[in-house]
């Protein structure tokens, strides 16, 4: 009998989909199901879904249900499958830290759960926490397969797969729906294509996307190129959206180039690099040093970067939970539809030997992509099968696209470092080599927001010396 253990299923969304999906897996019927967390309200209201599912949809699956966490080891032992879902801090006290002090120290940020001053403090944060279950798998289910679902995504599956000789795979959304999305905006056909994306997570590069064998992206980049002028001439990317807005979907021509104004960071970024990431406008924002700056405010409107967005998206989350709980937490007649997560795809291609391409985020150990460092973690295409997780050496990256991932890896090695030896010089190193940041605060200001944020998280960070 397969086991799968699902940490912080209190997620009780996030549940749903990877759960759900696993139950529409046929040679995952029957698994038992490892529910953990260390919140029992929220753990109980996923266990009620996870019910309601296991019996609408026949899955026949034994429902274990874990709180706490003295009760964590017992959760993984045995376990074939390990899902990580985890938020350390949650929106309050964490999230907020994270993003208030910054803000009176002038830094302003967007999403700040993957690089970042942010990013940063949520990973020194959550890698204590994710190793903790690592150090209990190397005990309980060392053959088991780690699945990272959580941000930052590079520092969190780069600091397991460091420590720890258990096979594991970083999961992000961003890669399946890049090419698609792209084409989408631009009122372009899906049919025939092909692309090949790799790099790091968040920042990975759309380096071929071609139809029925012919290069594409000299059509993108002119559509891209006729709708940025028509953009400025209409006062800018904020304007553009603000007039899609009030008219609704009246209009379809401009509603479209609203769809582009909102992402005008990637597009810019792939004029000037030569290539379309793969994560949105404005995570890639706050990655980099050209777009969020006091010299140049009139940037914000410009390219419709949306200042502290992820506070607001909590809030609104947390405010439609209140809504929809009932919907999903007590309705006898819940169903699920498969959903564009690799979580049970993977699962069935190690159960039943079925072999399955997937884009992972693994340590770049013998230079999987030649031109970045070994030990970072680099997101590329994976082989898995029932031997686990193979990933597939893809090259080198186009020097600009590469000297850009090195920006990002700088923080992330150097936040791994903090993390795993305590070490608050790293901290500050990592800080003050953030692209963003350091364009935006001088080092004795960088150094004590550092310092005052770490006050300010206590206990939640490791102890730093």
């Amino acid at each position: 009998m397969i086991k799968i253990a699902i940490m912080g299923a209190g997620s009780t969304v996030f549940a749903k989909n990877v759960i759900g999906d696993c139950m529409l897996t046929p040679s995952l019927k029957g698994a038992t199901i490892a529910l953990y967390d260390i919140n029992a309200k929220r753990l109980e209201e996923s266990q009620l879904m996870v019910n309601t599912l296991n019996s609408n949809l026949d899955a026949r699956a034994v429902v274990d249900v874990y709180c706490g966490v003295e009760s964590r080891k017992a959760a993984l032992d045995g376990a074939d499958f390990v899902i990580n879902t985890i938020q350390v801090g949650g929106y309050e006290p964490s999230t907020v830290i994270d993003f208030e002090i910054p803000a009176k120290y002038g830094l302003r940020q967007t999403i700040a759960d993957t690089l970042g001053i942010g990013g940063i403090f949520r990973a020194l944060r959550t890698i204590p926490v994710v190793n903790a279950f690592g150090r209990d798998m190397a005990e309980v289910c060392p053959e088991a397969v780690f699945l990272n679902y959580v941000n930052p995504m590079a520092m969190i599956t780069g600091a397991f797969q460091r420590t720890f000789d258990i096979q594991s795979i970083g999961l992000c959304h961003s890669v399946q729906s890049c090419a698609s999305k792209l084409l989408e905006n631009h009122g372009m056909k899906q049919e025939g294509i092909r692309w090949n994306i790799f790099g790091i997570n968040h920042m990975a590069w759309l380096l071929e996307i071609e139809r029925d064998g012919v290069d594409i992206y000299p059509l993108i980049k002119k559509s891209y190129r006729d709708a940025r002028e028509q953009i400025l001439d209409m006062g800018g990317a904020g304007a553009v959206v603000e007039a899609a807005k009030a008219r609704g979907d009246e209009d379809r021509s401009l509603e479209r180039l609203s769809r582009i104004a909102r992402d005008m960071v990637r597009h810019d970024m792939m004029l000037h690099f030569g290539y379309y990431v793969t994560e949105s406008s404005e995570h890639n924002a706050e990655y980099s040093p050209y777009w969020i700056r006091r010299d140049h405010p009139e940037l914000i409107d410009r390219f419709a970067i949306p200042i502290d967005e992820y506070p607001r998206r909590c809030k609104k989350q947390i405010e439609q939970w209140e809504e929809v709980r009932d919907d999903i937490v007590a309705n006898p007649t819940l169903v699920h539809k498969k959903t564009h997560e690799y979580a049970s795809d993977i699962l069935e291609a190690v159960v039943e030997d079925k072999p399955l391409r997937v884009h992972g985020n693994v340590l770049n150990t013998g230079l999987l992509i030649s031109n970045l460092p070994a030990d970072c973690c680099v997101e590329i295409p994976c082989l898995i099968d029932q031997n686990g997780i193979h990933p597939c050496r893809v090259g080198s990256l186009p020097e600009a696209c590469a000297a850009m991932n090195r920006t990002n890896i700088n923080v992330q090695l150097l936040t791994i470092e903090a993390a795993l030896s305590g070490s608050r010089d790293a901290l500050y190193q990592a800080a003050l080599l953030d692209p963003h940041t350091a364009c935006e605060l001088c080092i004795d200001d960088i150094i004590a927001m550092c310092d005052e944020m770490i006050q300010a998280h206590g206990e939640m960070l490791p102890p730093l010396h």
